[in-house]
């Protein structure tokens, strides 16, 4: 794909952010577009959205669960830029109408105390270079249509990032074994599902360890102070206005969410 397209379909991802809309899947239009080409096209859309003044604080990682990857008929991991205006602490509402298509996941949040590289990174690498794990909420949402994406609409679309949200309870990862610890989410005081670590990509530490060594033959370090959503261990969580959840991690603890308005669809 030449940059002409790749900067005309950034700038599309970038203005159905501005507007609240939605845009046909690229794979519809361009049945040829390959990963390389849609990761150009994430750069694009991110590059837009930094030069209007956000920054870059730290990465995600997508798809990584089964079940996530069942629902979305996408069957390998990608990753996405996550950015200052997408921050929210716990306690804080999230206001839907700032979202389009929004689903929940919960997972484990990576918080890096020193930079780190690939290739050849390891989950014990990851471990070492970690200040913090916690409890946290991403709330996913598309930009295309109807959430009908293969692997190149969701990179391109800078792996569905919306907003997410980190729970102030705290863990050395030395300390606890993120591999077993299960998780238990609630969805306005009932049992929406459970998880643990061990679903995503084994342990939460090798599905940073893959990206640190993804983003490594790119040259793209993680810096110390970066988080890094290492992917869903729950079900997919559709949400509207006045839901509240919650979600516990064995060891750790938990982190909640309340949700206030309504989204574009």
């Amino acid at each position: 794909m030449n940059q002409q397209k790749i900067d005309q379909y950034g700038d599309e991802l970038y203005q159905a952010f501005l507007d609240r809309k939605t845009i046909t899947p690229f794979t519809e239009r361009e049945p040829d577009i390959t990963l390389e080409d849609a990761y150009k096209i994430q750069l694009r859309f991110i590059q837009r959205r930094v030069d209007a003044g956000e920054r870059i604080v730290g990465k995600k990682i997508g798809v990584t669960s089964k079940p996530v990857q069942d629902f979305l008929g996408v069957f390998q991991p990608d990753f996405g830029q996550l950015t200052s205006s997408m921050v929210y602490q716990e306690g804080d509402v999230i206001d839907l109408g700032g979202l389009i298509q929004p689903k929940a996941e919960a997972e484990l949040a990576f918080v890096l105390k020193e930079d780190l590289q690939g290739p050849g990174v390891t989950a014990m690498d990851v471990i070492r270079a970690t200040e913090y794990v916690a409890p946290c909420f991403e709330i996913v949402d598309s930009r295309i249509r109807d959430w009908k994406i293969l692997i190149q609409d969701t990179v391109a679309d800078n792996a569905s990032c919306g907003v997410y949200v980190i729970g102030s309870c705290k863990a050395d990862p030395r300390d606890v074994d993120i591999t077993m610890a299960g998780m238990v989410l609630e969805k306005n005081g009932e049992l929406f599902s459970t998880g643990v670590g061990a679903a995503v990509q084994g342990s939460p530490a090798n599905a940073v360890a893959w990206l640190a060594n993804t983003l490594g033959e790119l040259g793209i370090p993680f810096k110390a102070g970066e988080v890094i959503l290492s992917g869903s261990q729950s079900n997919l969580v559709p949400v509207v206005d006045g839901d509240e959840l919650v979600c516990t991690v064995g060891g750790i603890g938990s982190c909640s969410v309340r949700f206030a308005g309504r989204s574009a669809v």
